[in-house]
């Protein structure tokens, strides 16, 4: 399958220098990544503007993934699950199913920054997710994808795609070397 890093909220419109969801339809695409934590940081992109463009991807039959993660202090603060979830529940658009939408949790703290999440960091995280996807969703909640995205190497991989409620990765830089990428891959 193939997939977008983004795409406009509006479906149509004079958005110089954007993509919209339909054109992402139109080449072939039936996923978009959405509130990446690049996103946010580097173009203030905000909960509501994920919500909005996860709206309008599902309504134009992309599946969108909604990145949520917290910042160094948020996590040394405890405030972590609370952060991520609040994210979470302002960035689901109404017209998301627990079968059109999926979630990928990526801890901006461990983001090329040569730290990375203990295996019971990611556990206690994909947990609070799913808790809180089956509370919005009810049973059907147990079938959103939740990935894990925070520095994914071909070393950690099958140790961290063995942890409970993680359902795939979403891979970076490794995604850039090829034979990482597929070192990945076998581990998946």
């Amino acid at each position: 399958s193939v997939g977008g890093q983004d795409c406009h909220a509006e479906i149509n419109g004079a958005y110089t220098g954007n993509i919209s969801a339909e054109m992402l339809k139109d080449i072939g695409c039936e996923f978009v990544i959405l509130g990446h934590s690049e996103r946010r940081s580097l173009h203030g992109e905000k909960d509501q503007t994920v919500k909005a463009k996860a709206k309008t991807a599902i309504d134009s039959g992309l599946t969108p993934i909604i990145c949520v993660g917290e910042k160094l202090e948020g996590r040394e603060s405890g405030e972590h699950i609370k952060i991520v979830l609040c994210q979470i529940e302002h960035s689901i658009p109404e017209n998301a199913s627990a079968d059109n939408f999926v979630i990928a949790y990526e801890p901006v703290w461990a983001i090329g920054t040569g730290k990375t999440a203990s295996t019971s960091d990611i556990a206690e995280m994909h947990s609070a997710i799913r808790e809180f996807v089956v509370g919005h969703f009810g049973d059907a909640g147990q079938n959103v994808r939740i990935l894990y995205g925070g520095s994914a190497k071909p070393d950690n991989a099958a140790d961290i795609l063995s942890i409970d409620n993680v359902g795939g990765l979403l891979v970076g830089g490794a995604s850039l070397k090829a034979e990482d990428f597929n070192k990945i891959i076998k581990s998946a």
